[in-house]
């Protein structure tokens, strides 16, 4: 299982919480999720040569959580978290960072080339520089069965345009998305009057994808396939906060269709994990054993 590469590409930064600040940015999240399941989680991101770039660095070792951060002469990246009385975030994002510099690099493309899986999202594709290099990351991957692209759309603020999600929906072959998003993405593309089950078959139709993950918060999720559909409650727990859950989310799920596992048990094992995570404070606590035990049977 370390041979198998699984990626997440896009923004590192702070997430500065009320009580604090934790490590952040969705695919961070995701390949450290995707590590304690037992895969080789990478992040292919950028820091500045700040003391919080270098705060990240050392916490990506701590955490043994390979890949390839660079080093640029942008400041790292923050984010202001404001979480309401159910424990749901809302985000301020500085612009101008250093995740919005990925640079695509030889070591990079070279990653690309050996990685099984990566997850993506609209938000680091903000600027030109970055946008670039994920789409680049994503041409260099191997095609075929087994090689998961995953877009987890992740809209946030005023930062993604139609342009973009069209561009990352053609290139990838999973797509996550919760409910309210999907309402955004139905006005962009012309179809709000059908319901959010049909949106998703037309979506998955159109696009060609293997899987279509819609996360509906306390309203359950669903993933859709060619001709399947699988449907879980969310289970009630305490909830500490959500930041980060959706990472699980979709880290358990990939970790799960890697080993093999059938879709509705991926599927089991993602609500359970983001479930796990909600009980949480911040986005990248330590998993229980009766979770990461479930691929290891």
């Amino acid at each position: 299982m370390e041979n198998e590469i699984v990626v997440g590409i896009g923004e590192a930064l702070w997430d500065v919480l009320p009580d604090g600040k934790q490590i952040g940015g969705a695919p961070a999240n995701f390949a450290y999720h995707v590590s304690q399941f037992g895969w080789n989680g990478c992040v292919a991101s950028a820091v500045g040569g700040d003391p919080l770039g270098k705060e990240i660095l050392d916490n990506f070792r701590a955490k043994r959580l390979g890949g390839l951060v660079s080093t640029v002469p942008y400041p790292t990246g923050t984010v202001q978290v404001e979480l309401d009385a159910e424990g749901v975030p809302r985000y301020h994002i500085r612009e101008g960072v250093a995740w919005d510099n990925i640079p695509y690099t030889k070591e990079l493309e070279a990653l690309a080339q050996r990685t099984k899986a990566v997850c993506f999202g609209s938000l680091a594709q903000r600027s030109v520089v970055s946008r670039e290099t994920i789409n680049r990351f994503l041409d260099a991957m191997p095609d075929g069965e087994g090689s998961y692209k995953v877009f987890d759309i992740n809209l946030r603020q005023n930062f993604y345009t139609k342009e973009v999600i069209c561009r990352s929906l053609q290139k990838c072959n999973i797509l996550k998305i919760n409910d309210e998003e999907l309402v955004t993405v139905s006005r962009m593309f012309g179809y709000p009057g059908i319901d959010l089950q049909d949106k998703c078959w037309i979506l998955l139709a159109k696009y060609g994808l293997k899987m279509l993950i819609l996360t509906c918060g306390v309203n359950g999720s669903y993933v859709f396939a060619p001709g399947r559909m699988s449907f879980l409650e969310t289970p009630k727990v305490q909830v500490a906060d959500t930041v980060g859950a959706g990472d699980s989310f979709t880290a358990a799920f990939v970790s799960a269709l890697l080993r093999g596992l059938p879709l509705e048990d991926a599927h089991r094992l993602a609500v359970d994990t983001s479930a796990y995570v909600c009980t949480q404070n911040g986005a990248m606590p330590q998993l229980p054993r009766e979770l990461l035990e479930r691929l290891r049977g």
